[in-house]
C-alpha cells in the first residue's frame, strides 16, 4: 500500500512557480495496478520519482508498507561511465541479491548484446529503458513503478515485456504509466487522474480513462 498524505511538489523556474500536487492526498492498495493518466507535463513522472524516493517532496508525505521499484523506464540512477555490466552487479548488491544471477538475467532479457559491457552513455534511450526494465524486472518488489516501457523495442520485444510485467503483477502492484489506453486497460485494474495539482482515485479503470477523456476534451 503506498499513501500519500497532503503531497504538494512545487517548482520554480525563472521566477515562475509550477504545482505540479497541491496537497494531495491518495492510498494505491496493496497488489493493484494502478494506471495514472494525466496531459504531458501534468507530473506523472514527477509522481513516480517521488514515489521512488528519487526525487524530493516539497511537503507532506508519502508512506509504504512494502519496497517499491525505482522508475522502469527512467535510467537516471545508472552511471553513464560504467557499463551496462556492472551496473546491474552494483543494483545487485544495494539489493542484496546475487549479482551473476541478476546479470545473466537481464543481459538475456534487454537483448543489449556487446552493448551490455559497454558505458551507459554509449546508449541510446531505447537500450537504457530495456536495461532498467531488465534490472527491475530481475528484482522482486511489491509495487513496481512502470513509465512507458513496454512501448520500446520490436514486436517480440513488447510481447515479452508485457508476458513478465503479467507475471509480476500475479504477486504485487504498479503504478502505471502509458499513453496507450489499451495498455492500460490491459495491464490495470484501477485508475488515477492527474491535472493541474489534483489526483483522483478510481477503483475501475474505466472510470480514470472516463475523467481523462473529459479533461482532454476541455482545454
Amino acid at each position: 500500500m503506498i499513501v500519500l498524505r497532503n503531497l504538494t511538489k512545487v517548482y520554480r523556474l525563472h521566477g515562475r512557480r509550477k504545482v505540479v500536487m497541491d496537497r494531495v492526498n491518495a492510498v494505491f492498495p496493496t497488489n493493484v495496478s494502478v494506471g495514472l493518466l494525466g496531459r504531458n507535463g501534468a507530473g506523472k513522472s514527477t509522481l513516480l520519482k517521488m514515489i521512488a524516493g528519487t526525487s524530493d517532496v516539497t511537503s507532506g508525505e508519502i508512506l509504504s508498507d512494502g519496497n517499491i521499484s525505482f522508475p522502469v523506464g527512467f535510467s537516471g540512477s545508472f552511471h553513464p561511465d560504467m557499463t551496462g555490466a556492472q551496473n546491474t552487479r552494483f543494483v545487485a548488491r544495494i539489493y542484496g541479491v546475487n549479482t551473476q544471477s541478476l546479470s545473466d538475467y537481464v543481459q538475456d532479457f534487454a537483448e543489449l548484446g556487446t552493448h551490455f559491457h559497454l558505458p551507459i552513455r554509449s546508449y541510446s534511450s531505447g537500450m537504457r529503458s530495456r536495461l532498467a526494465f531488465g534490472v527491475s524486472m530481475g528484482l522482486s518488489f511489491d509495487t513496481y513503478l512502470i513509465d512507458e516501457i513496454t512501448a520500446v523495442g520490436d514486436a517480440t520485444f513488447k510481447r515479452k515485456s508485457r508476458a513478465v510485467f503479467l507475471d509480476r503483477m500475479e504477486r504485487s502492484g504498479s503504478v502505471f504509466v502509458s499513453h496507450s489506453i489499451g495498455m492500460l486497460r490491459e495491464m490495470c485494474q484501477a485508475g488515477a487522474v492527474l491535472e493541474d495539482g489534483v489526483l483522483h482515485y478510481y477503483d475501475d479503470i474505466e472510470d480514470a480513462i472516463k475523467h481523462h477523456a473529459y479533461n482532454m476534451r476541455v482545454q
